[in-house]
This record gives C-alpha cells, sequence and structure tokens, in this order.
C-alpha cells in the first residue's frame, strides 16, 4: 500500500519527449470518453425534440452506453493483457469512431440505443487498454504516479469541460455531439499508431476464456440493467426481480467456470492485494455518491430554480478545477502523505459538499450552492487519481489490463448504483406529490445516497490507514 515516500524516491525522473507525446495521445482517449458522456447528457432534450423519442427511449440512450461500458469492461482488460495493449486500444478507437459517427446520422431512436450500447462496449476495451499503456509505459513510482494523476484529471476535465460544449453543440445541431468526438477520434488514432508502444512481455498464456467472457458480460449487463430499472421501482417490479435473479445465477457459473479454468479471465487472487479491494470499493463509492449527487443537484437547479441546461452546465463547471488542481497537487500530497489519506481527505470533502446541499431553498442564489461545486471539485482533485494509482499499483505487468478494467467497472457499475438509487429513493419520498415544495423535501432526501456513500468509502479508506500504521510503513509497500 502506498503511502509515504523519501525524497530521493519523491523525485520523478523528467519525461523523455516520446514519453511525454504518448502520454498525451493515452490522455486524448481518456479525455475523448469524458466529453463524449458528458455532451450527450445536455443534448438529450434537442435529440428528442428532433427524434421524436419517448422518455423510455430518451433515458434508454443513457443507459445503453453505461450497459455497454460496465458490461464489457473486465473483457476489456482481459483482452489488453492476452492480446495486447497496444492492438486492443487501436481496435477499440476505430469501433468508437465508426459507431460515434452512426449516432450522429441516426434517424431513428433504435440507430441511437445501437450507437450507444457499441460506443459504450468500445469504451469499455478502451479505457482499460489506455490505462495499462500508461502503467506499463512508464516506471512504478513517482513517475508512474504522476503519469496516472495527468491522466485521470484528463478524463474529469473532459467530462467537466464536455458539459459546456454540450450545450453549445446542441443549439447549434445534436448531431455535432455526436461527430466531434469523431474528428477528435481519428486524429488521437493517428498519433497512436506512430508514437504508442507496448511493453508488455510475452504471455505464456494465450488461451482465452470465452465461457468466463460470455458468462461474465452476461452477468454484468444484466445486473447493470437491473439497476437501472431501479429508476422506476414501480414499474413491473417482478421483472426487475427476474433479471437480478439470472444475473446472481449468471455471477455463480461465471465463478465456477473461472475455478475450472486452465486459463482464467479474472485471477481471483489478485484479490489478495488489499489496495486493489480498497481502491474499487471506494472507486464504485466515489462514482455512485457523484453522479446521486449531479442527478440532483441538475433536477435542483432546472426544475426547481428554472435554470437553462447551459446556465446549469456553467455552474457545475467549477467541479472542473480538478483539471489544474490535480496535476500540480495531488502527487506532492500523494508523496508526503500516501494513496490511502489523500483518498480519505478527498471523500471527507465530497461528504461534506454533498451535505451542505441538504439545506437547498427554492430561493437559493448560485452563492449558496457555490461552495458545494468547489468543495466537490477539491474531492475529485485528490481522490480520484489516488483511487487509480492505488488499483494498479504492484500489480504485475500482465495482468495490468485487469486492474484497469475492474477499477474502471467499479466506477461505472457505482455510477448506475448511486443514480439510480438516488432516483427511487427521491422518487419514493415525491409520491403523489407534485408542489414545488414536496419536490424540494424529495430532493434532500435523495441526497441521503451521495452522503452516505462519501461516508461509507472514507470508513474503508480509513482501514487502510490503520492498516499501514499498524505496519509501520514508510515508505512504497506492496499489499
Amino acid at each position: 500500500m502506498s503511502t509515504t515516500l523519501s525524497s530521493s524516491e519523491a523525485r520523478a525522473a523528467p519525461m523523455t519527449p516520446r514519453a511525454a507525446a504518448t502520454l498525451i495521445v493515452l490522455c486524448g482517449a481518456i479525455f475523448l470518453e469524458g466529453i463524449d458522456v458528458a455532451m450527450l447528457n445536455i443534448a438529450l432534450p434537442a435529440i428528442r425534440a428532433d427524434l421524436n423519442l419517448t422518455t423510455t427511449t430518451l433515458s434508454g440512450v443513457v443507459s445503453a452506453y453505461v450497459l455497454g461500458y460496465a458490461g464489457f469492461m473486465l473483457l476489456g482488460g482481459r483482452a489488453a493483457d492476452i492480446f495486447g495493449k497496444r492492438r486492443v486500444f487501436l481496435s477499440a478507437l476505430a469501433v468508437f469512431i465508426a459507431f460515434s459517427g452512426l449516432g450522429g446520422l441516426a434517424t431513428e431512436g433504435w440507430m441511437l440505443l445501437l450507437a450507444r450500447f457499441v460506443t459504450g462496449a468500445a469504451s469499455a476495451f478502451m479505457t482499460p487498454a489506455g490505462l495499462a499503456l500508461v502503467a506499463t509505459n512508464f516506471p512504478e513510482g513517482p513517475q508512474r504516479n504522476r503519469a496516472v494523476t495527468i491522466y485521470a484529471s484528463t478524463a474529469s476535465a473532459g467530462f467537466s469541460l464536455g458539459l459546456v460544449l454540450g450545450g453549445l453543440l446542441a443549439a447549434i445541431d445534436w448531431r455535432w455531439v455526436f461527430f466531434a468526438p469523431v474528428i477528435l477520434a481519428l486524429l488521437i488514432f493517428v498519433a497512436a499508431i506512430r508514437l504508442i508502444a507496448d511493453r508488455q512481455s510475452r504471455t505464456t498464456r494465450e488461451r482465452f476464456d470465452i465461457p468466463g467472457a460470455v458468462t461474465l458480460t452476461a452477468a454484468m449487463l444484466l445486473a447493470v440493467h437491473g439497476v437501472t430499472r431501479l429508476e422506476h421501482p414501480d414499474q413491473n417490479l417482478a421483472w426487475t426481480l427476474t433479471i437480478f435473479g439470472v444475473s446472481a445465477a449468471l455471477w455463480l457459473a461465471f465463478f465456477l467456470i473461472e475455478r475450472l479454468s486452465a486459463a482464467p479471465l479474472v485471477r481471483f487472487s489478485i484479490f489478495r492485494s488489499g489496495s486493489l479491494v480498497r481502491s474499487n470499493l471506494g472507486a464504485l463509492l466515489f462514482a455512485g455518491s457523484f453522479f446521486g449527487f449531479q442527478f440532483v443537484a441538475t433536477l435542483y437547479l432546472q426544475e426547481l430554480l428554472g435554470w437553462p441546461p447551459i446556465e446549469t452546465s456553467i455552474a457545475m463547471l467549477v467541479i472542473g478545477i480538478d483539471a489544474v488542481v490535480a496535476p500540480i497537487l495531488t502527487p506532492r500530497l500523494v508523496d508526503r502523505f500516501g494513496n490511502d489519506r489523500v483518498i480519505f481527505a478527498g471523500f471527507v470533502l465530497a461528504a461534506v459538499s454533498y451535505a451542505l446541499l441538504l439545506g437547498m431553498e427554492l430561493d437559493w442564489t448560485y452563492a449558496a450552492i457555490f461552495p458545494s461545486m468547489l468543495l466537490l471539485g477539491l474531492a475529485f482533485s485528490i481522490a480520484y487519481s489516488p483511487l487509480t494509482i492505488a488499483a494498479t499499483d504492484g500489480i504485475h505487468e500482465d495482468e495490468q489490463g485487469l486492474a484497469g478494467g475492474l477499477v474502471n467497472t467499479a466506477f461505472q457499475f457505482g455510477a448506475a448504483l448511486g443514480l439510480s438509487g438516488a432516483s427511487a429513493i427521491g422518487a419514493y419520498a415525491l409520491g403523489e406529490a407534485t408542489s414545488a415544495e414536496a419536490r424540494l423535501v424529495s430532493l434532500q432526501t435523495a441526497l441521503i445516497v451521495p452522503v452516505a456513500a462519501a461516508v461509507a468509502g472514507a470508513l474503508i479508506t480509513a482501514m487502510g490507514i490503520r492498516r499501514c500504521r499498524d505496519l509501520r510503513c514508510d515508505q512504497v509497500l506492496p499489499s
């Protein structure tokens, strides 16, 4: 588990020009993924108006991406380990380009659903491969920590900037929300072919666990689909429970398959790393708390305060402070205090941020909301990157893709869980009431989800701090 570093260890060797260029390309890919998600969320009303989509289909446009992303993430990470990180990264990027373009050309709802599902699946292969390429192109220690910090903060910056770009592009034509990422992805693809090298040593494990891959993907798809259905718990609850039941059966089948497989998709001994387990739980809770908060804050600003989407986007832009702060501050904090203490501080800031909004009123101005947004931006700055670093620290090179897939799956599944949880609790609290006061109370009740998730994340991280103190850690130790 990473803790404090000596002064000599803390000074990372400078990156070579080629290494810096490689990092820029990989950061461009994760930036692309961030803006793609954020821009679409802002453009949804324009898409519905043009294609005359029902509310169910419109929500499906969002959930289709999450289903593809979360369902294929672990498969994508393991594929990067087995078939080569560079090969998987470039192949997934090519699929992303093709189907994002299809989304921009969509004339029917089903075309948009298909495009978003496959784009999400492509991201599920591209993201862990990209993170693994960062991990294998930079030596473990301060230089890799800095590279991962820059990489992770770029993803967050992409999401923050996408909130604004989505509003601007949707005002021109919503199709540019799909075409703009295609242009950026083409530039990244050309640069990646020239710059990215796969330093992975040849593995003797050439077989691919097809039964495990199919079973795992189906289990993940059904689990995430079940979670998204919880946004409307009163609609066909029996069918939702059946989905969860089938998912549970598939998870059990997956575990049995992996136990018997000669070349398992997931080597369960990887979970002996306490750092990896805690960071994955932390990632799930951190993403869940944020997406639950964003859901509540968006409804509060637009439906109760009457702000238009572009003003809502700009109001949330302060969260993107992490793009500036994280690369400068976070590596120094990690070097000085270690991953766990920095992550713990991030969870505490997030919990305070969410709790401050519990007192929201119908006449609040932005001055009253700003502290929550600022604290959340700081929380992202100091927690997001260390969670990613801790998930890959001490993991063997030929399983970096799996480790990256695990942590990104945790982020995505946590996002779906937090969003659905906040939505379900808010809907239950509202009941049949329609007044502004009742809606305000329902949103305040829904905020319990992000607050509780942030507090739980802080408690889990505190366990890592205590463990390290008991071991008298004074350097980077393997978990």
